[in-house]
């Protein structure tokens, strides 16, 4: 990352969100909506090369009209390569740059939300996921594994398993074989996979009622 982006950040300014036990409602019966619009990775420009960077800086110096995606993309590649505090600044400089009700907001509290997932970060990621899985009139099919994911991760396991749950009732030819996951979760790290293969033996041993 050019050194010229950490200097125009202000990273002094960086206020770091305030997290406590998150409450998780209830999963529904069913999570039958792909969401696509949501559950995919913010890409202003393709690539991620020196001269590809430095035009995503422009863009987002200029404060283009879709200067979010670029900010958006570079805190990406940021947190991808163990800057995370710049990748924070970037975050919260394209929270501020989208309106509040924007439907663009909820890709980035997925995005943002996997990237603190991957520096280890659960417990920050978790309320990123819930910003853009609720309080909206589709109920995304990445939901439930995504969630079954944290919250076993979290040691909340009996929230895990309710939410893997709600996974095979959507779509039990899907969830029932851990074999399965590298084709329906192409994205996901291999730990993240062995992770939800944990949350599935744990439901294939006592899978829990409905409702």
């Amino acid at each position: 990352m050019n050194t010229s982006l950490v200097r125009c950040l202000g990273l002094t300014l960086l206020l770091p969100l305030a997290l406590h036990a998150q409450t998780v409602p209830a999963p529904k019966e069913f999570y039958f909506d792909e969401d696509t619009t949501t559950a995919r990775p913010i890409v202003a420009i393709a690539g991620d090369d020196e001269a590809t960077l430095e035009r995503l800086m422009g863009m987002m110096e200029r404060g283009r009209r879709d200067a979010d995606r670029a900010v958006a993309q570079l805190a990406h590649v940021a947190m991808r390569t163990g800057r995370t505090e710049v990748g924070q600044a970037l975050y919260l400089r394209a929270f501020e740059d989208i309106p509040p009700r924007n439907a663009r907001r909820q890709s980035l509290h997925w995005n943002y939300g996997w990237d603190l997932a991957r520096t280890g970060d659960t417990e920050g990621a978790l309320p990123h996921w819930l910003a853009a899985g609720f309080d909206r009139l589709v109920d995304p099919e990445w939901l439930p594994p995504t969630l079954a994911l944290a919250l076993w991760r979290l040691d909340r396991r009996d929230e895990a398993l309710a939410w893997y749950a709600a996974a095979v009732r959507t779509w039990p030819s899907r969830w029932r074989d851990p074999g399965d996951f590298s084709a329906l979760l192409p994205d996901w790290r291999e730990d993240e996979r062995k992770t939800l293969g944990e949350v599935h033996a744990a439901w294939l041993e006592n899978p829990p009622a409905w409702p």
